[in-house]
C-alpha cells in the first residue's frame, strides 16, 4: 500500500491532537475535582447524580420546613406558657371572689383585674409568628384570631407543614381548639343557672353516679325547670352526641324538698345544689365534650371572664338573690377555667410532642443527607491518585507522539546515505 506524505502528516497531527485532548480532559478533571466533566464521560453516572442531587435538594427543603415549624411551635409554646400562668392567676382570683366578706367596692376592684386578664389573654390569642402571621387563626393567618369582643375570626383549617416526604406536621393550633374547647375525652359537665332566676339556689357540679343507666360517656344534655310553686321540677334530656342532636325527652315531674342537696337528672346523673330555688327557676348541665351551649355557659374564655367582670360590678351586698346569682356565675366560670386550663396543658403536651418529632426527623434527615453526599461523591468525585498517574501517562504519550511524528517526517531518500 502506498502511503502518501499527506497521510503521514494528517495521521501524525491527528495523533498529537488526540493526546492533547486527553491531556486537556485530565487537566479539567483535576482542576474541578470532578470525575465527569461532561455527561458523555459516564451517562449512567450522570443520570444517577441528577437523581441524587434532586433528593439532596428535597431533603434540604424539608430541613428548612422543619426549621420554620420549630420556630412556630416554639413561639406557640411561649404563648401557651404565658397563658398557663395567666389562668393559674385568674383561678386564684376566683377564690378571692368567693370570699363572702368582700364589699361591692372590693368586687369592683377584682372586676378590673379580671378585665385586664381578659385583655392579656386576647393578646396571647393574637400572637404572631416571625413572619407576621397570626398563629391561632387557622389558615387565615393574615387576620387576628379574635376580635375585641372575644369572637373567633379565623377558620378551622390547621396549617400543616411538610416536614418530611411522608409526614406533615401542624405548625400551630386553631384558636377554638385552645380557647373554646374541653380537653378531648372528658366526661365532665358544665352547670349553669338561668339568668332570670329569682331564688337563692346555687349549683355545684353534675356527676355521673351510675354509668350503667346510659350516660357513661356523658352524651346527654340536661335542662331543669321548676314549676311555678317551686315544689317540683322536670328534667329535659337531649342526646347531643349525634348530628343533629336527638329529640328532647321530658321526664316526669319530681318533688323538691327544702334543704335537698342534689337533683336527679336521670340517666344515672345527679346535680349538686344548695339553697332554695324559686318558682320558674331554670338550670342546665351540659357535657363539656359536646359543648354547644349558648349564652352564659359558653366555653369561650374571653366571654367567661367578661361576663364575670360585669357581674362583679353589680351591687350584691345584702341581697341574697343577687349573691346567689353571682355565686352561680362564679361556679360556672370556675368550671370553665378549670376545663380550659386542662385543655391548654393538653395542647402544650401536643406542641412538645411535635417538637420532639421534628428533632427526630432532623436527625434522620441529617443521616439521609450524609448518605446522599457519600453516594454522590462516589459517582462524581475524582480519584486524584489515579488522575495523577493518568496525567503522567498522557504526558508521556503526547511526547511520544510528537517524537514519532518528528522521526517519520524526517525520513527521505535524499538523506538515506547520510
Amino acid at each position: 500500500m502506498r502511503i502518501s506524505s499527506s497521510l503521514v502528516f494528517q495521521t501524525g497531527l491527528k495523533t498529537i491532537n488526540t493526546q492533547q485532548s486527553d491531556l486537556l480532559h485530565l487537566y479539567q478533571q483535576i482542576g474541578t475535582g470532578q470525575k465527569m466533566v461532561t455527561p458523555a464521560d459516564d451517562p449512567l453516572g450522570a443520570s444517577q447524580a441528577i437523581n441524587l442531587s434532586q433528593s439532596q435538594a428535597q431533603n434540604a427543603r424539608y430541613a428548612d420546613n422543619r426549621s420554620v415549624a420549630n420556630q412556630n411551635l416554639g413561639t406557640e409554646e411561649d404563648a401557651l406558657s404565658s397563658l398557663t400562668m395567666l389562668l393559674q392567676d385568674v383561678r386564684t382570683r376566683l377564690v378571692e371572689v368567693g370570699n363572702g366578706t368582700l364589699s361591692d367596692a372590693d368586687r369592683g376592684t377584682l372586676a378590673g383585674i379580671l378585665r385586664q386578664a381578659r385583655d392579656t389573654a386576647l393578646g396571647i390569642a393574637n400572637t404572631t409568628d416571625g413572619n407576621g402571621q397570626y398563629l391561632f387563626s387557622g389558615s387565615r393567618g393574615d387576620i387576628p384570631a379574635y376580635d375585641a369582643g372575644g369572637n373567633y375570626s379565623g377558620d378551622a383549617l390547621q396549617r400543616l407543614i411538610q416536614a418530611d416526604q411522608t409526614r406533615r406536621i401542624a405548625g400551630s393550633d386553631v384558636g377554638t381548639d385552645l380557647f373554646e374547647r374541653a380537653q378531648p375525652g372528658t366526661r365532665d359537665y358544665l352547670s349553669a343557672a338561668g339568668a332570670g332566676n329569682t331564688g337563692t339556689a346555687v349549683l355545684g357540679s353534675a356527676e355521673i353516679v351510675d354509668p350503667s343507666q346510659g350516660n357513661a360517656d356523658a352524651k346527654f344534655s340536661f335542662s331543669i325547670q321548676f314549676d311555678a310553686t317551686g315544689t317540683s321540677y322536670t328534667v329535659t334530656a337531649t342526646d347531643v352526641s349525634t348530628t343533629p342532636p336527638g329529640a328532647p325527652v321530658v321526664g316526669a315531674p319530681q318533688p323538691w324538698a327544702a334543704g335537698q342537696k342534689s337533683l336527679d337528672l336521670g340517666q344515672g346523673t345527679t346535680l349538686e345544689i344548695r339553697g332554695e330555688p324559686a318558682g320558674g327557676d331554670t338550670f342546665t348541665a351540659e357535657p363539656l365534650k359536646h359543648s354547644t351551649v349558648p349564652g352564659q355557659t359558653s366555653l369561650n374564655l374571653f366571654k367567661a371572664l367578661g361576663d364575670l367582670a360585669d357581674a362583679l360590678e353589680q351591687p350584691a351586698q345584702g341581697d341574697e338573690q343577687a349573691q346567689a346569682s353571682l355565686h352561680n356565675l362564679m361556679n360556672t366560670t370556675s368550671q370553665t377555667l378549670a376545663t380550659l386550663y386542662d385543655n391548654v396543658l393538653t395542647v402544650r403536651a401536643s406542641v412538645g410532642a411535635r417538637m420532639n418529632e421534628l428533632t427526630a426527623l432532623d436527625n434522620s434527615g441529617t443521616q439521609r443527607n450524609l448518605g446522599y453526599a457519600k453516594a454522590l461523591s462516589g459517582i462524581e468525585d475524582l480519584d486524584y491518585y489515579e488522575a495523577s498517574t493518568q496525567l503522567s501517562l498522557r504526558k508521556m504519550a503526547l511526547e511520544g507522539a510528537g517524537l514519532a511524528f518528528q522521526t517519520i517526517q524526517g525520513l527521505s531518500l535524499f538523506n538515506r546515505n547520510q
